[in-house]
């Protein structure tokens, strides 16, 4: 008999937060999170995303043992923003079984039904730089701390309980060479026809200074992209401090045309085996090791790029991805992780067409209606 408990206390968040880790114990291709920041994301009294979501969470237990757990999200901006009243199913993880993965998807479904919604999709976390998606394809290669890991039979087990295709994020691993002399004289040429400015950082106070417009920037740059909602300022200062800790300056780069920014790109030393030495906790040896892997990376990843929508003709991608190109092979970095690009985006893909690159993850979001 399987027994459904809804997460309400601390317990009951550690519980949650702590299966994964049973799930995936002995899994070389997996990174643990922070147990302390997922625990967090549970909460509304530390997670600013419930002043626009409704949340709930499960775990699912079977003679003492949790076997699985599932959440059910109602994104309200999102909903307005597209005039579906859509629920989310979020951090489903599950052991190979389905009548454990019906009885949590029957949990998830039935409270988005009485709050009045027509369909689910997912996996989906409250904002777009919460995990998104069910990885279907490249179960073999080590994440970005950006990406996700999921176990096969997962997909098959979403399927079976009536879901279909509705998105597929694909991720690159790319390799980084010299630049081409002809490569920088065209990007030289960019900056100097459309008068623009690019800034380069040393210090994290600098960087401080233009964070709320980095966010402000990524709302309107990513406004028309599935699943997205503007970030709020509690939601930018949650984000910020979050990440402040490990952001790197010398790897951010903004362009801004008479004073305005119009494009950031910000790279990140890939932290995957630091995180998973770290295994969930930060203290007392975790912190060690992202320190380490931050002074002397191997691998960057993409976090997060965005361009003014107005400006995409200027040619921005390309000095950016110049620049940390630049940055990456003074320190000796061979290799970028890109995070998750809808597989629509064509033009995006085209990116990497002039270096050696291969097409080595998918995730997919599924949709089903009542």
């Amino acid at each position: 008999m399987i027994e459904i408990k809804e997460v309400i206390t601390a317990k009951d968040r550690r519980d949650f937060v702590n299966f994964q880790f049973s799930l995936y114990k002995g899994n070389k291709y997996w990174v643990p999170p922070m147990k302390k920041d997922e625990a967090k994301q549970l909460c509304a009294k530390s997670n600013p995303s419930f002043e626009f979501c409704d949340a709930k969470f499960w775990t699912a237990w079977r003679n003492g043992s949790c076997v699985g757990r599932i959440g059910a999200i109602i994104n309200k901006d999102y909903n307005i923003k597209t005039g579906n009243d859509y629920g989310r199913f979020s951090r489903f993880e599950v052991i190979d079984d389905m009548e454990v993965s019906e009885v949590l998807f029957k949990t998830a479904e039935d409270w988005l039904k009485h709050h009045g919604m027509i369909g689910i999709h997912g996996p989906l976390g409250f904002n777009n730089l919460d995990n998104q998606g069910l990885l279907i394809d490249g179960f073999d290669y080590l994440p970005s701390i950006a990406s996700v890991m999921h176990y096969p039979y997962m997909q098959k087990l979403i399927e079976n309980r009536g879901f279909r295709k509705e998105n597929d994020w694909v991720e690159f691993l790319i390799k980084i060479d010299e630049v081409p002399e002809k490569a920088t004289r065209l990007v030289e040429i960019i900056k100097k026809r459309n008068n623009l400015e690019v800034i380069h950082f040393k210090e994290k106070s600098e960087m401080k200074y233009y964070l709320k417009d980095v966010f402000h920037l990524l709302n309107h740059a990513f406004d028309e992209l599935p699943y997205v909602t503007p970030f709020s300022d509690g939601l930018i200062e949650n984000v910020s401090k979050k990440y402040m800790d490990v952001l790197q300056p010398e790897y951010i780069t903004i362009i801004k045309k008479e004073g305005k920014m119009v494009a950031f790109i910000v790279g990140l030393p890939n932290l995957s085996k630091a995180m998973q030495k770290a295994n969930g906790k930060l203290f007392p040896f975790g912190f060690r090791h992202i320190i380490k892997a931050l002074k002397n990376p191997t691998v960057m990843d993409l976090l997060l790029t965005g361009v003014d929508p107005h400006y995409q003709k200027l040619g921005l991608p390309a000095i950016l991805i110049s620049e940390l190109q630049n940055t990456m092979l003074k320190k000796g970095i061979k290799y970028v992780e890109s995070t998750g690009m809808f597989e629509s985006n064509k033009k995006g893909a085209t990116t990497w067409k002039n270096y050696e690159h291969i097409q080595h993850k998918r995730r997919r979001c599924f949709v089903k209606e009542f």
